[in-house]
């Protein structure tokens, strides 16, 4: 396969400069005028006006009622788990096809995950997958006091949540899911870390289940360098959240009382004064990103042996990511070899979960998607066009 043109097409989209950047962040005069407004006031730490802005306009973008700020996505996804209700010895499914810190955050807490397959179009955990696994695998079972939980039949365990992820912001069929989720009694959990402006079916991702977590990282479509929310329509959710968030601090004006084990996991202000000025342009980061997608559409729709990913039915992706998915592995390998030497950057997908050594013991489905995809996808330069 002839690569020349593809790579000079991805030049030329990004202006032809020597280096073209896999994600790199946009930045205006706005995000300096917050960041110094903020010195200024002398709020720089885990109070301040633009924290309180910031879970405002999170909130708005994700359609919910409420918003946590957290000080990156992974914390957001740990302390999210924890207000679900997951505890040591739990199980909690999710896909092997995913970022690291899905796992971790599973794991902070002395949870084990279960890895169950992504559907090829979404890359996103499949409906199918779990039915069919719960199925197989899991009960509900009502305890002494009433309450209804699933269990895994053989272990006896709890499986306690259910986090799918928005791989590289393409909505999953989140819809399903839930559906899933409310017949096993599986609280459903959003890694919506990548996902920040998609939504589907008309409603944004992390809004779904019974909280979203996103991640506001120096490489996603808004950063703030660091950075991550907790979103949820349910109030005590919201509320339990800032206080374990901010080392259970029992409010007081002088006193120090702390009234359990907690986090210090607090958004600084000065992190959320940029994310504010980045927020205020997410329509216009996301509309841009999805006329580099069209681009994309449109170089891959006559190349052979190798297809883009686009939006299922009823999705509308941030297009965090652009990813392609070669027919031959080879081929993918020359790929990044090829572009990665001419400076135009890009990356294969990660190593599947289940593959790692810290997670090889685990329980899983069957896995034949991820291990196809992971052989083949490549992600393509995605960054907001100045």
């Amino acid at each position: 396969m002839n690569f020349k043109s593809i790579i000079e097409a991805i030049r030329m989209h990004y202006g032809n400069k020597p280096f073209i950047p896999l994600h790199e962040p946009r930045f205006s005069a706005r995000e300096r005028e917050y960041v110094m407004d903020a010195i200024d006031s002398t709020f720089v730490s885990s109070v301040g006006e633009y924290v309180n802005r910031f879970e405002k306009l999170v909130a708005e973008a994700a359609g919910t009622k409420y918003a946590v700020a957290i000080v990156n996505g992974t914390s957001a996804l740990h302390l999210s788990l924890i207000l679900a209700g997951v505890q040591r010895n739990d199980l909690v499914i999710s896909q092997s096809l995913t970022f690291i810190a899905t796992c971790n955050a599973i794991s902070y807490i002395g949870a084990e995950p279960v890895f169950l397959d992504v559907d090829e179009d979404s890359l996103g955990l499949s409906p199918k997958s779990l039915l069919n696994w719960l199925d197989h695998h899991a009960e509900v079972r009502t305890d002494a006091v009433g309450e209804k939980n699933c269990y895994h039949i053989k272990s006896g365990r709890k499986i306690a949540a259910l986090v799918p992820m928005h791989t590289f912001g393409l909505p999953c069929r989140i819809d399903e899911l839930n559906e899933i989720c409310k017949l096993y009694q599986i609280p459903l959990v959003e890694d919506a870390a990548e996902s920040i402006g998609s939504s589907y079916k008309g409603q944004p991702t992390g809004s779904f289940g019974l909280m979203g977590a996103f991640s506001f990282n120096g490489n996603k479509t808004i950063t703030c360098g660091g950075g991550g929310a907790i979103v949820t329509n349910d109030e005590e959710l919201a509320r339990r959240g800032k206080h374990l968030s901010t080392q259970a601090k029992v409010p007081h004006a002088w006193e120090f009382k702390h009234d359990e084990v907690a986090y210090n996991y607090r958004m600084p202000n000065l992190n959320a004064a940029m994310a504010c000025a980045q927020l205020e342009v997410l329509s216009d980061f996301v509309e841009n990103k999805r006329q580099t997608a069209e681009m994309y559409s449109n170089l891959f729709e006559h190349v052979d042996g190798a297809k883009w990913i686009r939006e299922i039915d009823g999705a509308k992706s941030n297009y965090w990511l652009n990813a392609i998915v070669f027919e031959e592995p080879t081929d993918r390998d020359l790929f990044l070899k090829e572009s990665n030497e001419v400076g135009v950057m890009t990356r294969p997908v990660w190593e599947l979960m289940h593959h790692l050594p810290m997670f090889k013991h685990c329980m899983h489905g069957s896995l034949e998607n991820s291990e196809y995809l992971m052989q083949r996808v490549v992600n393509l330069p995605s960054s907001v066009r100045g």
